[in-house]
């Protein structure tokens, strides 16, 4: 189905950008302490097409999505800190799909389709985690080796017509980026570096496998997978759905960036006030707004002298403390990355961020066969001081659609009620697409043109021509 028209070239962000205020590349020149060049501006014109509300609730679409997706698609199953020894395993899920992910007693991660060749029974159940020294069968105990390789069955006499070689567990292919390791069920697919893009050369400076797991979440929401990706991919809600954030994050002068059909970004500066106020901010006002625990700028705070900013101040006292406590240098760190939110979204379901003050990785899943409910997961990876051992990864809280994000152990407050307020729109959007009379969502040419890129590669999955 072609919702949206292909992609055609236009002059840079700043000709469709918000006009009042300066540019994320005004602004990082201003700062003048060397952002890299992997800020700069990457986008191009995807059209203006509405794009039908169907695809996220009609069970025709959701099959297809099923079928032409997520068979197809490099997707993140788990992190290697989940499966650190032989016979650690975790079974990941997706509609009707599962996989064990399963790391071997060579040391090797696979993933083996979670389906007993016998009678089809799951060798493992949905969303279990664990170790073993085999995969067994709990209805008849057809037992397989961590390699896949068919250990034993009873009654082997009776099974003459079962050669060995054959009946070895069907695997996914796996790679490993970033302390993730993706699965792919198509077996002919193209390699993950493809798929990657832009990413591993962004990330380089912020290598997500020195992390460890602090905070694991997952949500139940009643909305369709694509919905809950939507919201967190865009800054043009902010001013409505988190207005206390306005007084130190520019929201409509967000810099938007496309990076060929699988990686999108929005860059988004803090210590600058939104363009929609009406009353001026001084910077000690938006400092002291940036600062949610009033104990993080240490004995006395922090003033914002002569000649300083917000900014300058903040990603100061940021580059002190981290290196005192982690043991490693962030001196030379820009100020954008000290502090901006800069975040990535890896198609199809995958949103992380740069630097280290907002270390969150989300993930999208559609639940079961439903097409209007999903599973969202936050990780927060931390990483932890040089030299020291990695932390054991943390278990996850499981929240329902009504659940606070506050009742998760560990979980910062300011945190907690911002993902309160995105989720709280959902339920609701959902419903309003299956009253609309128009039929259709009509989005913003710029600040929502990754939503467009997203679903313009969608179709091209859904037509068999995956890029």
């Amino acid at each position: 189905m072609d919702r949206s028209p292909p992609p055609s070239d236009s002059g840079p962000p700043g000709s469709v950008r918000c006009p009042d205020g300066p540019s994320v590349a005004d602004i990082l020149r201003r700062d003048g302490d060397g952002a890299p060049d992997y800020l700069a501006p990457s986008w191009r014109n995807l059209g203006d097409a509405d794009i039908d509300f169907r695809c996220y609730y009609t069970q025709d679409f959701f099959q297809t999505e099923i079928d032409r997706l997520w068979q197809h698609v490099w997707q993140w199953a788990c992190r290697e800190e989940a499966i650190p020894e032989p016979g650690d395993y975790i079974v990941y899920d997706v509609g009707p799909h599962s996989l064990i992910v399963v790391r071997g007693d060579d040391r090797v991660i696979r993933a083996f389709h979670n389906s007993c060749l016998h009678r089809g029974t799951k060798l493992r159940s949905s969303g279990s985690e664990g170790s073993a020294a085999e995969l067994r069968c709990p209805f008849h105990g057809w037992t397989w080796k961590l390699d896949g390789s068919l250990h034993a069955l009873r009654c082997r006499w009776d099974f003459p017509h079962v050669q060995d070689g054959d009946f070895v567990l069907p695997q996914a292919k796996v790679a490993l980026w970033g302390g993730f390791v993706f699965i792919n069920m198509d077996t002919d697919c193209a390699p993950l570096e493809d798929h990657l893009g832009v990413l591993p050369e962004h990330f380089r400076t912020w290598d997500l496998a020195e992390r460890y797991t602090a905070i694991h979440i997952e949500k139940e929401l009643p909305c369709n997978w694509k919905l809950a990706l939507e919201a967190f991919i865009e800054n043009y809600h902010t001013a409505e759905t988190h207005p206390q954030l306005l007084r130190s994050g520019d929201d409509e002068n967000t810099q938007y960036d496309l990076f060929g059909d699988m990686v999108g970004r929005f860059h988004a500066p803090k210590g600058v006030p939104s363009p929609s106020l009406q009353e001026p901010v001084s910077e000690a006002e938006m400092l002291a707004s940036m600062v949610r625990d009033k104990t993080v700028l240490g004995e006395g705070g922090a003033a914002v002298n002569d000649g300083a900013t917000a900014r300058t101040v903040m990603a100061a006292h940021l580059r002190k403390s981290f290196s005192a406590t982690l043991g490693r240098d962030y001196s030379t760190v820009s100020t954008a990355e000290m502090i901006d939110t800069i975040e990535y979204n890896l198609f199809p379901n995958m949103v992380l961020f740069i630097g280290i003050t907002l270390p969150m990785v989300y993930r999208f899943r559609p639940l079961g066969m439903d097409p209007e409910r999903s599973l969202f997961e936050i990780l927060f990876l931390r990483p932890f001081p040089a030299g020291t051992p990695r932390p054991e990864p943390a278990c996850p809280v499981r929240l329902a659609a009504d659940d606070s994000y506050a009742l998760v152990p560990g979980i910062d407050a300011g945190f907690a009620g911002v993902f309160d307020q995105d989720t709280g729109n959902l339920g609701q959007q959902q419903e309003g697409i299956r009253a609309s009379r128009k039929g259709t969502q009509t989005l913003a040419n710029y600040a929502e043109s990754r939503i467009r890129q997203f679903h313009q590669t969608l179709d091209k999955f859904l037509q068999g021509a995956a890029p």
